[in-house]
């Protein structure tokens, strides 16, 4: 039970965790949700947020929903995952290191790189067209994200394929202990010996985002051990994120021709697609913080040093916020550009308006290549399951219908 205001909190037993809750987490969430803005769960020992406003007003008050110590909810994440990176810092501490990527990360910057977006979608997307199906996953969004992440990082040649693997380990570390936390942690700390010991300043490109950080310690703006902490942020935020949300928009687009249908004509922008995806299955449902004071949420006051776990899958699907019809993918919402899921305030995804213009750049050439864009009638989609992301494995589709 909490170990606060035990008379007005509602707890629970159920496990966010669970194999059949990450596969199909949302009937979970609407249960959630009905129990009110905060609720504690018993075997995570967490506050969890379910609902929009709540999980916006906590991203919006970092001083008291502080990400140090507080993203994953078991010890050895937040001591070895993600500790004195740009993720799990806050105030003026998450400026200076958030400040080593601001020039590339600039929206002029990003503006910048959109011919050579266009032109990479393009010519991928082209050569899909002419076979009879191919996956959205391993043809089509990851060949293409890491090959811009990779070049904008200046990362060396190495294998995209085990890279993505360990990034998707690592986002299980930030769950409550289950065996998927702890087989994730080696793969984390083998992400971090790549990065040592191949991503060095005589390694990577010039003029890249490894070498602005490695400028930026040798500057003294940054210690040299953050040095590979901030890149694998930006390396674990910048792929597999993007590389599944655009997976997930094929698969809904294609499972409703008739919202391929608005999109490919321009009925409905790639930024409302954008918005509508990540409000509709975030990539990444939740992540946790730690409440540095007492508390009040709705009834209840979470104790300083409890950890809340903030809900962004739930948010998007909360009908307070977004109507009855919350559950229903509908290119044509207004407002999505309103959802959690790349984050709020301080702590808001830099990346933003790369992935924008990654979907924008890919769903063009689709639209271009592919018009009758189906899903695949004789090969089901198949999601792998983790803690924090939702992951696709196989997304196969038919490129003419």
């Amino acid at each position: 039970m909490p170990p606060l205001d035990a008379s007005s909190a509602i707890s629970t037993p159920v496990d966010l965790f669970d194999d059949a809750v990450v596969a199909d987490p949302y009937p979970t969430y609407a249960e959630l949700r009905a129990l009110g803005p905060v609720v504690y769960l018993e075997r995570a020992q967490t506050w969890a947020l379910p609902q929009y406003a709540s999980v916006k007003a906590a991203l919006s008050d970092p001083d008291t929903f502080s990400s140090v110590n507080g993203l994953h909810l078991n010890p050895e994440g937040n001591q070895w995952v993600t500790a004195n990176s740009v993720l799990a810092t806050d105030g003026l501490e998450h400026a200076r290191l958030k400040r080593v990527l601001s020039k590339e990360l600039a929206p002029r910057a990003i503006k910048d790189l959109g011919d050579d977006l266009r032109a990479r979608a393009d010519a991928l997307v082209a050569g899909l067209a002419e076979r009879e199906s191919f996956d959205a996953v391993r043809d089509l969004a990851a060949p293409y994200v890491t090959d811009v992440i990779f070049e904008l990082m200046g990362l060396p040649d190495v294998d995209p394929g085990d890279l993505m693997k360990q990034i998707e380990s690592v986002f299980d570390t930030f769950g409550a202990p289950n065996p998927r936390v702890y087989a994730g942690l080696p793969a984390a700390q083998a992400m971090f010996e790549f990065l040592q010991t191949v991503a060095t300043r005589e390694n990577v490109r010039p003029g890249s985002w490894l070498a602005a950080a490695h400028a930026a310690a040798d500057r003294g703006e940054i210690a040299e051990h953050e040095c590979v902490m901030t890149m694998a942020a930006y390396l674990t935020a910048g792929m597999d994120t993007t590389i599944h949300s655009i997976a997930t928009a094929v698969h809904h687009l294609t499972a409703d021709p008739e919202q391929w249908k608005l999109v490919r004509n321009g009925d409905a922008s790639y930024e409302a697609l954008f918005g509508e995806t990540l409000r509709y299955d975030a990539p990444i449902q939740g992540f946790g913080r730690r409440v540095t004071a007492d508390t009040k949420i709705g009834d209840v006051t979470v104790p300083a040093g409890d950890q809340v776990w903030l809900m962004f899958g739930s948010s998007g699907r909360d009908t307070d916020k977004w109507g009855p019809d919350a559950d229903r993918f509908d290119v044509r919402r207004p407002g999505t550009d309103q959802h959690l899921a790349l984050g709020f305030g301080a702590h808001l995804c830099a990346g933003n308006h790369l992935a924008l213009m990654e979907f924008d750049a890919i769903f063009t050439a689709l639209g271009k290549h592919c018009p009758n864009l189906a899903a695949d009638p004789d090969t089901a989609p198949e999601r792998v399951l983790n803690n924090v992301l939702r992951v696709w494995d196989r997304v196969t589709v038919r490129p003419q219908g």
